[in-house]
């Protein structure tokens, strides 16, 4: 079994010893490795050749698994030949997979590489002998690894065992002997108690070196068993169909808890140094925290268990909600739609008609008189009258009443109505000012004659007007383009131009509003004069040269084409339009009919919110829409992509 040469041997791990991640190894649990070789490796590292230090020979004895190491030839397996000779690693520890627990307790496992470690999970796994040059010699270091663990251990009478500790120390107080009860580890850098002067000088490390081999053995086992026991009596006892035999192969058995999560079945991974890996991933500027960086080394690894904690998640805290309640509504533009509903004309009843004289004929007109001459009717006088019936515009939807039930921490059925009274508005004020978008055989469609769009509508209720982007080019730059304006003004001062000059038309009341889409808004507020000096610095210096009242942003608008009596395209600029102008006839003054109704059948709550309306301009011109030809729009909107191609 021992090879004839090595560099040096010892303990890939001990026996009955508490691991630092709180495991214990049981005799024979790695019984069957005894004899293979397995690499030795740098500090669990098993991303690079480059970390392969050597091999390692296993020896399974009755106190472990002893492993006789050799290294190789290569730069780094010298760098660490020189590092174990000088003393400046001692410890070792073992990467090991197909492990099976009782408990805490690992009983079986399969050690696939050794490796030299700065600090190891196990307080055994040191190294204790040392070849100078190829040869064994008698004078080897022993490493026992007290500066690990805590000796000092509760008994079930209540007493201390003094194993390990000074005859003259103060006897500890009972918060620390609970202390040590519950697990808690001295780190690294403790040291052994030493002794006062009355007990010669002598360390805990020195009285332990006068034991012989068989001694220290004891001392482990008594030692691991009664960690053991202190952390069985602190685990409540469950009572399960399901019994694990204990690795010694008596008849004594334990009930397995169906809530210990330390309970593992076979094709976990024990390895003892991972901490490191995982904390400096989770220190990288890649990773950032430890849940993602423990993620990344679970996925790397796959169908393996690092000597650590398993169910890492189960120690965050659990998700809470930043605004308590219920979930926030994600929305398209609402602003405009308000507006519209608030400022538009409503009437009690839901079929409509206008009714206007038109007195623009140029012929039209008064009479001079001549006596004896006879007197002449005027030119009839063109009356124009609309009429528009209602339609039923409404919202369905359902809840599953067994989630009706486990909401309880908002209220579902007001929330998912509120839900659908929202998606109503959208709808009404969509189709009010530029359709549903809905094709005219579409059974859902709200049709034309019902709900009258804006934009859609005649020529006679709203003027449609074209900005002619190259016009305002060629006024403001000439022949020299490019060199005096940036096209952000030239667009902007397109668009004013357009919207002023068809004013001239307007025959609406009062002072119309702005309903535009955003990145019309965004390239006029951004436009810049030869000096670089902002045009618009609010939407209300914008809103004062356009002459309008306010300026309403729709996202709605974005991308609407609009295609004339000729087959012509037009785009989407915005609409000028005082709501007062437009009419909205429903009956009981617009009221909103809410239903419900369970289906028993599928165990579902359906809702329902319904209007019945008509709406329609009241008064000839008294829109404008402003468009762009869709032959200029790709090309000249600056900034713009989503306009369609010519």
């Amino acid at each position: 079994m021992k090879p004839k040469k090595y560099d040096f041997g010892g303990w890939a791990t001990r026996n009955n010893l508490r691991c630092s991640d709180g495991r214990t190894i049981v005799r024979d649990a790695f019984k069957d490795c005894d004899g293979l070789t397995r690499p030795l490796v740098w500090n669990h590292q098993h991303n690079s050749p480059d970390n392969v230090l050597g091999h390692a020979v296993l020896e399974n004895r009755a106190d472990g698994v002893y492993a006789y190491c050799s290294f190789n030839d290569t730069e780094n397996g010298q760098k660490a030949k020189k590092i174990v000779e000088h003393g400046d690693v001692v410890a070792l520890s073992i990467f090991a997979n197909q492990l099976k627990q009782d408990g805490s307790r690992v009983i079986h496992g399969a050690i696939k590489e050794v490796s030299l470690v700065l600090a190891g999970a196990n307080p055994g796994a040191l190294i204790n002998s040392v070849m100078a040059h190829g040869e064994e010699t008698d004078a080897a270091e022993i490493y026992n690894g007290l500066d690990y663990i805590d000796f000092n251990l509760e008994h079930s009478d209540g007493s201390v065992s003094d194993i390990g500790k000074p005859e003259d120390e103060e006897e500890e107080s009972s918060e620390d002997v609970a202390a040590d009860s519950a697990g808690i580890q001295h780190t690294d850098d403790d040291k052994p108690e030493k002794a006062d002067a009355s007990g010669k000088g002598k360390t805990v490390e020195d009285v332990f070196n006068t034991l012989n081999e068989e001694q220290k053995t004891a001392v482990y086992s008594v030692v691991g068993a009664i960690i053991a026991d202190i952390d069985n009596d602190d685990e409540p006892e469950e009572e399960n169909d399901e019994k694990v035999k204990h690795s010694e192969g008596g008849n004594d058995s334990m009930k397995k808890n169906l809530f210990d999560q330390e309970s593992k079945a076979e094709g976990t991974v024990l390895a003892h140094s991972d901490q490191e890996l995982i904390l400096e991933a989770a220190k990288s500027k890649s990773v950032g925290n430890l849940r993602d960086a423990i993620q990344m080394f679970a996925e790397q690894n796959t169908d393996t268990l690092q000597h650590g904690i398993d169910d890492i998640d189960s120690l965050f805290p659990d998700y809470r909600d930043v605004k308590p309640g219920a979930p926030e509504l994600v929305t398209r533009d609402q602003g405009w739609i308000t507006a519209v509903m608030n400022k538009a004309h409503k009437t009690p009843f839901s079929r409509i008609r206008t009714r206007q004289v038109d007195l623009r004929n140029k012929d039209i007109r008064g009479s001079g008189y001549k006596k004896g001459e006879k007197k002449q009717n005027a030119v009839n006088m063109n009356a124009l009258t609309r009429t528009t019936d209602p339609q039923t515009i409404y919202v369905k939807d359902y809840l599953d009443r067994d989630d009706i039930a486990d909401i309880v921490d908002f209220d579902a059925v007001e929330y998912q109505y509120g839900a659908m009274r929202l998606l109503l508005n959208e709808e009404v004020a969509t189709a009010i000012m530029i359709s549903d978008g809905r094709e005219a055989d579409d059974k859902q469609k709200i049709h034309q004659q019902h709900v009258r769009s804006i934009w859609h509508d005649d020529e006679l209720y709203c003027l449609h007007v074209d900005v002619d982007v190259e016009k305002a080019r060629n006024e403001l730059q000439g022949t020299d383009t490019g060199a005096n304006f940036g096209d952000n003004f030239v667009y902007s001062e397109a668009v004013i131009t357009a919207a002023l000059h068809a004013r001239e038309n307007f025959k609406g009341s009062g002072t119309p509003d702005f309903f535009c889409t955003p990145h019309l808004l965004n390239v006029m507020l951004l436009a810049r004069d030869r000096n670089g000096h902002r045009l618009y610095e609010s939407r209300s210096d914008l809103a004062a040269a356009l002459n309008v009242g306010e300026i309403y942003t729709a996202e709605q608008f974005e991308g609407q084409i609009r295609t004339d009596e000729e087959g012509n395209k037009h785009k989407l600029l915005g609409l000028f339009v005082n709501m007062m102008d437009y009419t909205i006839g429903a009956t009981k003054g617009g009221e909103i009919t809410r239903f419900n109704q369970f289906d028993i059948d599928f165990n579902q709550e359906k809702y329902l919110l319904e209007a019945r309306m008509s709406g329609a301009l009241s008064r000839i011109h008294s829109a404008i829409a402003l468009e762009e030809a869709v032959k200029q729009a790709s090309a000249r909107t600056p900034g713009n992509t989503n306009a369609p191609a010519a």
